[in-house]
């Protein structure tokens, strides 16, 4: 597989001014950070507030432009100020609240909003539109208000919106974190199913532990680096790493290293109940 997202040693800076409009003093939110994802992938970005994590996910669709470093975006040149459109029908992006993404009275009315804006024909956008919202499984609210929806229903129906423009890549930028447990199940559900059966790949910036187990690589940021990747039972075994930058482990994974810690024999490569219920018969 190619890689749909290739970016070397990014740098970025966010800015303090003061009173007089001069620059008091500088952050930097990317330190040489490089990632790469290849087309269909799951792939989840974890780290504590400040680590990078969103401020690389604003850099994909053109948000944002690093001051250092080179980014290709589905074998776009992002640093290409003019390619920024281009890009932005390539990857689309899910914010953390729904109600900041929802622009139209009508459910219907607000998923064809993309596709209309990218100049698509009428009878094209109604054929996106159904099979957007058949996607999310949300048929049956298309002449509904948004106002009669729960948050992760209303999460739904942005993600539609980012469907039916037909990106090849989707970046989900902390999109669970406003929402109840039943919200965060619904959504998680919709972005394996795209993943999984429309091959769509898939960025998902959390902070969730549960969340994570379900991609197939994690990279983890602390302080604008890229301090760890691999699959999540890879990542999720180095408990004191991550501890040691204030991210949590998934529970089952917690328990198994603090009974090796005790000294009982058991692998903390455990990501699941049954899995950790399973070691623990087995111990002697």
């Amino acid at each position: 597989m190619n890689n749909i997202i290739d970016a070397n040693n990014l740098v970025f800076e966010y800015y303090n001014y003061d009173d007089n409009g001069e620059v008091k003093d500088t952050i930097r939110a990317l330190e040489g950070t490089s990632i790469q994802v290849k087309e269909g992938e799951f792939v989840v970005i974890l780290g504590h507030n400040g680590s990078g994590k969103s401020t690389f996910a604003k850099h994909l669709n053109g948000i944002l432009s690093p001051k250092e470093g080179t980014l290709v975006v589905c074998g776009i040149d992002a640093l290409d100020k003019d390619k920024t459109w281009d890009i932005r029908k390539e990857v689309g992006m899910v914010f953390q609240n729904p109600d900041n993404q929802i622009v139209a009275t009508i459910i219907e009315e607000d998923v064809a909003f993309g596709p209309e804006n990218l100049g698509i024909e009428p009878t094209e956008i109604r054929k996106r539109v159904d099979e957007a919202l058949e996607t999310v499984g949300m048929t049956e609210y298309m002449k509904d208000s948004p106002n009669k929806l729960s948050g992760g229903q209303k999460q739904r129906i942005a993600i539609a919106g980012v469907i039916a423009m037909k990106p090849r890549c989707i970046v989900f930028d902390e999109s669970t974190a406003m929402l109840d447990p039943i919200g965060r199940r619904q959504v998680m559900s919709t972005m394996e199913k795209l993943n999984k059966e429309y091959g769509i790949t898939i960025i998902h910036i959390t902070h969730y532990m549960q969340e994570a187990i379900l991609a197939d690589r994690i990279v983890v940021m602390d302080k604008g680096h890229v301090i760890m990747e691999g699959t999540p039972r890879e990542v999720f075994k180095e408990v004191k790493t991550l501890k040691e930058i204030g991210l949590d482990v998934p529970d089952t994974t917690y328990l198994a290293y603090l009974l090796q810690e005790a000294g009982f024999n058991i692998s903390t490569e455990l990501l699941t109940v049954e899995e950790v219920t399973k070691a623990i018969c087995q111990l002697q």
